[in-house]
């Protein structure tokens, strides 16, 4: 009998979609699809700019909108290296390929920083990079929080810190896909771009709150005239996806749901952590994002891959060096998680 397939190697999401989601699909108007968005006649992006700008207490100017986070990280590097002057950008030393390969589209460089391995958690090197960005005075300085794969993530005075060791000819670029797993509060955004002009926030719907297959993102930005011409060459005249602006705002509205969720998520962390890190050879990192990373001892990754196989699961087998005896899994729900936990310790105590 063929198995479903379990894909945990993406880091998707494993659920249903909120009451309030499903609602705004089926409640849509399809006569809206037939007419472009009027609110540009009113100085607006969109309905979910304008909501997004009262949510988070910003203005509606300095929020941007994306085909997911993927669209604006893209806009926002392809922008700022074609300016004129430096073209590099630092990115973190473990991290997601995406970043090098849009930069490698507009004949970009980028450069590693250190991210160093401390117990069961990785940290950012903020004295390795601060070296770094004296020496190279990049144009982008991108972090990731938390960071894919490793799952580390930034306090706000973290952040804070990183924005006052660059100068303001550099962009800092942060990509917060997974911040919502880390907390609900998210007022330091709001601090951060009215302070400092230098910088660009992008978050997503597709994690937390498992729309990835809505494409939708959005983002925040600095006040000055640099940012101004990057919100002109990053908006859209015509608007955005009518549906999917309901569906993200309806999204943002059930909270909630998606916070239970996480709780369910959090469950299979701590059941990883207990049972998978109490294992020879093994270990858990500590994870504030939809996925954990697992070391393991490379003699067990044929049998693990085809343990997982027979079981019609996927995960991810890193191949980065550095962490290339890792593996990257998505939380999904219980019985997923007590499956994978369950392969582990099948191919562990086969030894």
């Amino acid at each position: 009998m063929h198995k479903e397939m379990n894909y945990l190697d993406r880091n998707e999401f494993n659920f249903e979609p909120s009451p309030e989601v499903v609602a705004a699909i089926k409640d849509f108007d399809l006569k809206k699809l037939c007419f472009y968005t009027r609110i540009y006649d009113e100085g607006k992006k969109s309905i979910f700019s304008v909501y997004l700008s009262e949510l988070y207490g910003i203005d509606e100017k300095q929020v941007v909108l994306g085909y997911g986070a993927e669209d604006l990280l893209k806009k926002t590097v392809h922008f700022f290296l074609t300016e004129g002057g430096s073209k590099t950008m630092l990115i973190p030393k473990y991290s997601w390929w995406y970043y090098k390969a849009i930069a490698d589209e507009v004949a970009g460089t980028t450069l590693q920083y250190p991210v160093n391995e401390e117990g069961n958690t990785f940290r950012y090197d903020f004295e390795g990079l601060k070296q770094m960005i004296d020496d190279i005075q990049p144009k982008i300085l991108l972090v990731a929080s938390p960071n894919n794969p490793t799952g580390n993530w930034l306090s706000v005075e973290e952040m804070e810190k990183l924005v006052e060791m660059i100068p303001q000819s550099t962009i800092l670029l942060v990509d917060e896909a997974y911040a919502s797993f880390v907390s609900n509060d998210a007022s330091y955004i709001k601090k951060l771009i009215e302070k400092h002009p230098n910088i660009v926030v992008c978050r997503t719907l597709s994690k937390f709150y498992g729309l990835p297959g809505l494409r939708m993102g959005f983002g925040f930005i600095g006040k000055g005239e640099e940012m101004e011409r990057f919100a002109r060459y990053a908006n859209m005249y015509l608007g955005y996806d009518r549906l999917s602006e309901e569906v993200a705002i309806a999204a943002l509205k059930s909270d909630d749901h998606y916070r239970k969720i996480a709780d369910v998520m959090q469950q299979g962390r701590d059941m990883y952590t207990e049972e998978v890190g109490a294992l020879e050879g093994f270990k858990v990192y500590e994870s504030r994002a939809n996925f954990i990373l697992i070391k393991y001892p490379i003699e067990l990754k044929e049998a693990l891959q085809a343990e997982f196989a027979s079981e019609s699961y996927k995960v991810k087998f890193m191949n980065e060096p550095g962490i290339d005896t890792h593996m990257r899994i998505t939380l999904g729900r219980a019985e997923q998680n007590r499956k994978v936990c369950d392969v582990i310790l099948k191919i562990a105590n086969a030894r």
